[in-house]
């Protein structure tokens, strides 16, 4: 089995019906596809920047019943967490120095913990992980 993790970005493709990231996805069983940790972190964290700026109570229960639908679908998804072995790999990672994304080290940590593939369309940033196997389902 291989598992398929997907980043932030990719997984709010799939989320809002992405039809390449869809249909790649269903050629993979459910066990196959995860997330990390960390990207339940930005998913959350955005929902509650928006409520802390919402000025108006329909504007807030707007966000609230968007945050609900959030945590209902990550509920349904495998989540990696930052484990002692993905901790290893994120400081390994930290000491290469590597020039990328404040959150996309952690993901890519937790992905190689895990001898997983990343499926992103960020190659810009992930390509510099070394032995980080990724795809990019978008095309």
């Amino acid at each position: 089995m291989m598992l398929h993790v997907f980043d932030t970005d990719t997984l709010s493709l799939y989320r809002y019906g992405h039809a390449a990231v869809v249909q790649h996805a269903l050629t993979h069983p459910a066990e196959e596809l995860a997330i990390t940790v960390i990207t339940v972190e930005e998913q959350l964290s955005g929902w509650y920047t928006l409520l802390r700026r919402a000025k108006l109570l329909t504007d807030m229960a707007s966000v609230y019943d968007r945050l609900a639908e959030t945590v209902t679908f990550l509920s349904r998804t495998r989540i990696l967490s930052f484990t002692e072995a993905a901790i290893t790999h994120y400081e390994q990672l930290q000491s290469l120095k590597l020039r990328i994304g404040t959150m996309d080290l952690p993901i890519a940590a937790i992905t190689l913990a895990h001898n997983a593939t990343l499926v992103t369309r960020n190659r810009q940033h992930f390509q510099f992980v070394p032995g980080l196997e990724i795809k990019d389902w978008t095309v």
